[in-house]
């Protein structure tokens, strides 16, 4: 795949619907999911997983941080890049694991395309 790709996983329909046009808008693939247990399944159906998961931690029915759990457990999930996007001050960075990066709501879109970019090219490089 030429383009590098996105999961967005937010359960906020007005967030996942302006960053994904957003990212579209700057030449992402995008593909949305409404919580983490809804993302599982996304990821099961896409012909080729997405660069790069851009990931809430506050969501009904599986929350960020069970969606973090699920995906340590399947080595093709866990080589995929992550940044965790939030509106939340109490985040746990013992249970997110080192070295994720944290894009704060509202968006710094600049910065948020660039760590895109950074996660898609360590990834590129590492496969």
């Amino acid at each position: 795949m030429s383009r590098k790709s996105v999961l967005i996983v937010d359960d906020d329909l007005d967030i996942r619907e302006v960053l994904a046009e957003t990212l579209e808008g700057r030449g992402f693939e995008v593909a949305t999911a409404a919580n983490g247990l809804d993302a599982l399944a996304v990821l099961r159906d896409l012909p080729v997983r997405p660069s790069v998961i851009l990931l809430d931690l506050m969501m009904p029915i599986m929350d960020g941080y069970a969606f973090l759990d699920q995906r340590r457990k399947d080595p093709v999930l866990a080589s995929i890049p992550l940044a965790i996007v939030t509106a939340g001050h109490g985040v746990d960075r013992d249970r997110l694991g080192d070295g994720v990066d944290i894009v704060r709501k509202p968006f710094d879109v600049p910065r948020l395309v660039g760590i895109i970019h950074t996660l898609a090219a360590g990834a590129t490089r590492s496969a």
